[in-house]
């Protein structure tokens, strides 16, 4: 991923402008006009996790969406003391946008096996403050919402290995 970077006075790397660029990729965040972005950048934070830690654990609402910067994290789901790894994202990864806009638990945990992991976070309450000051935004956003459930049931029916009969059960998605 490359992302515009512009130097300050220090000749570092100038974070707003990072975040704006993030931002601008994500599809959840693409289609706002510039003005909101920029206030959705400067709203998020930077945080750093260690090897072993988790971002978030299942059950739990930390009301945050994420962008993993660098790293990689592993998504686990523990049923009956047993914990399976279901999955990993990497560099380039958003997630929880459903937990900006709602109350929710976690269905999963998400846990780093990188040394350390970078994100680009952003909390519920901030995010729907925003929100409120731009209520134009909203339909913007659901619709990046409906795209993605479609997009994500589209790769169901693509999938070969996705056939099996419990995989099945889960189509109609966007019937909600």
């Amino acid at each position: 991923m490359s992302l515009r970077s512009e130097k300050n006075e220090a000749g570092r790397s100038c974070e707003f402008h990072d975040n704006i660029a993030i931002l601008r990729q994500i599809p959840f965040f693409s289609a706002l006009p510039l003005e909101v972005v920029k206030i959705f950048a400067y709203l998020c934070s930077r945080e750093v996790f260690k090897q072993g830690q988790s971002l978030f654990r299942q059950d739990e609402d930390d009301g945050r969406g994420y962008f993993i910067i660098s790293g990689q994290a592993e998504l686990l789901r523990t049923d009956n003391g047993q914990e399976r790894v279901m999955g990993t994202y990497a560099e380039g990864s958003f997630f929880g946008s459903l937990a900006l806009l709602s109350p929710m638990p976690r269905l999963y945990s998400l846990r780093v096996v990188t040394s350390n992991l970078i994100c680009l976070t952003m909390h519920r309450t901030k995010f729907l403050k925003a929100v409120e000051q731009f209520p134009e935004i909203m339909p913007k956003i659901i619709r990046a919402v409906v795209d993605r459930i479609n997009m994500w049931e589209k790769q169901l029916f693509s999938d070969p290995l996705q056939k099996e009969e419990p995989c099945r059960q889960q189509i109609g998605i966007s019937l909600i």
